[in-house]
């Protein structure tokens, strides 16, 4: 999420091309930002409300887009609970394109059963952290569902950096498996890395994976005050027109989910400044 990376000197190189890439877009396009990409928001970041209160301020922001946490879609929820969920959020405008962070092993019944579920959901991905000997089992459901698994890099624990902390890790493991299987990358976990010395580039990072991009979280963090900073602030590392054009760079199709993990308790203003930021950063570039 021990030095920042560079005060966003290297991410700030090669703007110019950024822009022109992003300017390619088709007519017909089918995101609601740039190209084939559209906006949501993990539902993580209102983890302090209750699913429709989340759901609102999601309509508020002018989100159409949502990758749940099982505190706002559990899991366990029956059909009829389900079915109740998902009435909320066509109210609310809003359609669940992914369902996570889920972890996943070498149980193929236990996975099955949120396969089953994400089916159930409608979701597109579900983004996970399984464990390596679960690929064997993801790779006949990702089969069978045509539902993505997109592997989420988390940043440092303490002194070590998670198991799947950077895209060259992720697809070494992949690369040999179902085309299904790839990546939910993380930005602000990527950025994170470098307390460690790890030092990536979310860009670089995503055309690293190329196709095996199935979600993303985009988020910014300050190294130094280990915090997330809205989009645009001098302390953050992140440049979100570089994101987009990596993105378009390897055809993405799909929906970026801003994460935004400060101010629980009322991030509404700041993910505001999130959501502004990155439409600003499209429409200049178009």
């Amino acid at each position: 999420m021990s030095a920042p990376l560079s005060r966003r000197s290297f991410l700030q190189a090669g703007a110019a091309t950024a822009a022109g890439l992003l300017a390619a877009t088709p007519a017909g396009a089918a995101g609601d930002l740039v190209g084939d990409i559209s906006l949501g928001v993990q539902s993580y970041t209102f983890r302090q409300f209750n699913l429709e209160q989340a759901l609102r301020r999601m309509k508020d922001l002018g989100i159409k887009n949502a990758e749940f946490y099982n505190n706002h879609i559990p899991q366990a929820s029956t059909p009829q609970q389900l079915s109740t969920i998902l009435g909320l959020c066509k109210e609310y405008e809003v359609t669940p394109v992914g369902f996570g962070v889920q972890a996943f092993t070498d149980n193929h019944d236990a996975n099955k059963r949120v396969f089953d579920f994400g089916k159930a959901l409608g979701v597109k991905y579900l983004s996970a952290d399984p464990t390596p000997n679960s690929f064997d089992s993801l790779d006949k459901l990702v089969a069978e569902y045509n539902i993505a698994i997109a592997i989420h890099p988390h940043g440092p624990s303490g002194k070590a950096l998670h198991r799947w902390y950077s895209a060259e890790v992720i697809m070494r493991a992949v690369r040999d498996h179902h085309r299904l299987i790839g990546a939910c990358l993380d930005t602000g976990h990527l950025i994170r890395a470098a307390q460690l010395g790890e030092r990536l580039d979310p860009a670089q990072q995503i055309r690293h994976m190329g196709a095996r991009n199935f979600g993303m979280h985009v988020k910014d963090h300050d190294n130094r005050r280990k915090e997330d900073v809205v989009f645009g602030d001098p302390t953050g590392a992140l440049n979100v027109a570089q994101v987009l054009a990596a993105l378009r760079e390897v055809r993405f199709n799909g929906a970026i989910c801003i994460e935004y993990e400060a101010h629980p308790q009322d991030p509404s203003p700041d993910m505001k400044k999130c959501v502004d930021h990155v439409r600003d950063v499209a429409r200049r570039a178009t």
